[in-house]
């Protein structure tokens, strides 16, 4: 299929701001061992509070479905795929130390897979503006060929590539869980055409996300790490995404802009360190949303990765929803860079960087 382009600061496009959304009681069949952090709950809260806040009203929901073999192999290994297949289904176990499945888990696997990768479908070709997909388990630790991290299979990375493959020029994958996501940035490492972008929590798990991780041989500057020191909260978050982010999306211009929405930066989260507050949460969707508009045809959805504090998880994807859903608004003036200083040392290692691997990142207002 010929590629596409997004269009060039003329707002949102196909789909009229009509929004799209994966809600499914699959994803609750996902069954976690006591006192697991990943368990069926998280999706209830964010079901929940959607449902409070009128998605129904405010969108159409999608059919829940299976990943297709070709959606996953463009992302995993064939063994590896093999492997699950063969130990998962109606079983229960562990394939590392935090990751568990049981009964229905590869059904509820499949279907986070297959639900995102139709939803950002949609998408891009015009059904819907934005969308909302609400899956367990998680999938942006999930590499080409080992679980890891709560995640078995990739959904973002299914998704960005089923993207590629109909048609997209150019995908944005961003990333704001608290932890690095290393499988995404593992799977697209070399990838021009994916850019990768993501601000956590560091040193912290999964150890990897260093400001010097740019992208391979192939891809130098398509792939942008901020590692931000415990303790950070909304002040810092805007600065990221307006110093580095968002003139990073402006230049790169992708036809679809997919956000690995994780809540467990929220400043109550039980398994990190960070202080983002609700209004943090929105402030980061509203600059997407005003991102997308300008510079990808308002294309955007967002996908839940992790969040273990459940009125972080409903607050937080309900203020995406908000700045979906609500009207059109202007990017916010520039942020400024923090007084903390190991943050602003975090922002400006990760511009240097960029600027010396020969991939310098616009300056904060250049397309503003």
């Amino acid at each position: 299929m010929a590629a596409m382009s997004a269009s060039s600061g003329s707002g949102p496009a196909g789909g009229s701001g009509r929004l799209g959304y994966v809600l499914d009681e699959v994803f609750v069949e996902h069954r976690a061992p006591s006192g697991h952090p990943e368990r069926p709950a998280r999706a209830e809260a964010v079901r929940d509070a959607l449902t409070a806040a009128g998605i129904a009203a405010r969108g159409e929901r999608i059919v829940t479905r299976a990943a297709s073999d070709d959606e996953l192999a463009r992302v995993h290994a064939p063994g590896y795929l093999d492997d699950l297949a063969r130990e998962v289904p109606g079983k229960s176990g562990w394939l590392d130390a935090d990751t568990y499945f049981s009964p229905r888990t590869w059904d509820a696997a499949l279907a986070a897979a297959g639900s995102t990768t139709q939803l950002t479908l949609d998408v891009l070709h015009g059904r819907f503006s934005h969308g909302i997909a609400v899956v367990r388990p998680p999938g942006h630790h999930a590499t080409r060929d080992r679980a890891m991290g709560f995640c078995l299979l990739n959904n973002v990375a299914a998704a960005a590539a089923a993207a590629r493959a109909e048609g997209a020029a150019r995908v944005a994958i961003l990333d704001w869980d608290v932890h690095h996501g290393n499988g995404t940035h593992d799977i697209f490492w070399d990838d021009p055409s994916v850019l990768y972008l993501s601000v956590h929590q560091f040193p912290f798990y999964p150890g990897s996300g260093a400001a010097t991780e740019l992208g391979g041989p192939r891809a130098i500057g398509a792939t942008v790490n901020v590692g931000l020191p415990a303790g950070c909260g909304d002040a810092e978050y805007a600065a990221v995404f307006d110093h580095v982010f968002l003139p990073k999306l402006a230049m790169f211009r992708p036809d679809v802009l997919l956000i690995s929405a994780g809540f467990d930066a929220f400043q109550h989260d039980p398994l990190a360190g960070m202080r983002v507050t609700l209004p943090g949460f929105a402030a980061m969707a509203r600059r997407l949303r005003a991102s997308a508009d300008r510079w990808s045809a308002g294309r955007i959805a967002a996908v839940l990765e992790g969040g273990y504090d459940l009125d972080g998880l409903g607050g937080g994807m309900s203020a995406v929803l908000a700045a979906f859903a609500g009207p059109a608004e202007p990017l916010p003036p520039v942020a400024p860079l923090p007084s903390h200083m190991v943050a602003r040392a975090a922002i400006e290692g990760t511009l240097i960087a960029h600027r010396n691997a020969g991939a310098a990142i616009p300056a904060a207002d250049a397309h503003r």
